[in-house]
């Protein structure tokens, strides 16, 4: 598995200026990733949760950027990876219910510049 730090300036400017989903594509079932995508209109871009903590049956995140989304979650913000290619916010945790969810897109609308409410996040059940 190879893990990158990324920049969310990096990321469309379309985040910050236009109302967005966030869709999860798979469930939140007691799974440290959850895949997932953010759109607005035609235009779309993959962005998966990851939970930093899981680790067996192997850990699902070099120490580094482990640290790195600890102290970016206690600043109030998100960490931004590129894992094997797909983009995830690197949080605290082992797995994610709903609450978590939500919050972590709420600090991703932050990152990009963008008041929360231009944000929805679709979980399907």
């Amino acid at each position: 598995m190879n893990v990158t730090t990324m920049d969310f300036f990096d990321l469309p400017e379309w985040l910050g200026t236009e109302s967005v989903v966030w869709s999860a594509t798979s469930a939140l079932q007691q799974t440290p990733q959850v895949s997932g995508a953010l759109t607005s209109g035609e235009q779309r871009q993959q962005l998966d949760l990851l939970a930093v903590d899981a680790a067996y049956p192997r850990p699902v995140c070099p120490a580094v950027q482990r640290q790195q989304a600890h102290q970016a979650w206690q600043l109030g913000q998100v960490a931004l990876v590129d894992i094997d290619g797909r983009l995830a916010v690197a949080v605290p945790g082992s797995d994610f219910d709903a609450n978590l969810a939500c919050e972590v897109v709420r600090r991703v609308a932050k990152a990009v510049g963008a008041p929360s409410r231009h944000f929805t996040v679709s979980i399907a059940l």
